[in-house]
């Protein structure tokens, strides 16, 4: 095998894109593999923006009972056609989703889910821990803002790390999806039980 078909091989089965797509982002990134995973991730997160307007009406509902039945996970996982929601891949993103779930105890789907007098709270604390600092306004501004985005990748599902692969957020790993399949997917809402 050629050192080009390999690099398509490997390329492929890490992005899951085309034999093509895998081709065209190699000649356009020089050869360069990193540069080529970057271009493929950006052109599946195009897509995943062209289709999120996309109605989801179909989907599956997924159990994860984690090892040793301590932890369970429901989640609902929504597309637009039920044939997209027996596909294996679209399974495997569901499992995906609630094992991260189990694991990281995520609090809600995303931002907009964030309820304002939490988020209120939250930035009186940090004003609280910063008041005797002796920075601009503005500064402490910025710090607040940095606070509070790190708030939500704690607490938030789509602004998480996944766990098996801490270079991608669960949003990213979801693009990633919907650029490989080529329809809408949404996270609809989920639960997680502990003992």
């Amino acid at each position: 095998m050629s050192q080009d078909t390999q690099l398509i091989v490997k390329l492929r089965s890490l992005t899951g894109a085309g034999i093509v797509d895998c081709q065209k982002a190699l000649q356009e990134g020089g050869n360069d593999f990193e540069k080529a995973v970057e271009l493929l991730r950006k052109k599946g997160q195009k897509v995943a923006a062209n289709k999120q307007e996309r109605e989801t009406k179909e989907g599956l509902i997924y159990s994860y009972i984690h090892a040793g039945g301590r932890v369970g996970v429901l989640v609902e996982l929504l597309c637009e056609t039920d044939f997209v929601a027996r596909n294996d891949e679209f399974k495997q993103l569901a499992h995906d989703i609630a094992l991260h779930i189990a694991a990281m105890n995520p609090l809600v789907v995303s931002q907009s889910d964030v309820a304002p007098g939490t988020l209120e709270k939250e930035k009186e604390i940090y004003r609280e821990q910063m008041k005797d600092e002796k920075k601009p306004q503005e500064i402490l501004e910025k710090i607040i803002e940095g606070k509070i985005a790190k708030y939500y990748q704690e607490v938030c599902l789509l602004n998480q790390q996944f766990v098996k692969d801490d270079t991608l957020t669960i949003q990213g790993l979801i693009e990633r999806t919907i650029g490989k399949i080529g329809e809408n997917i949404k996270v609809g809402r989920f639960t997680r039980y502990s003992l």
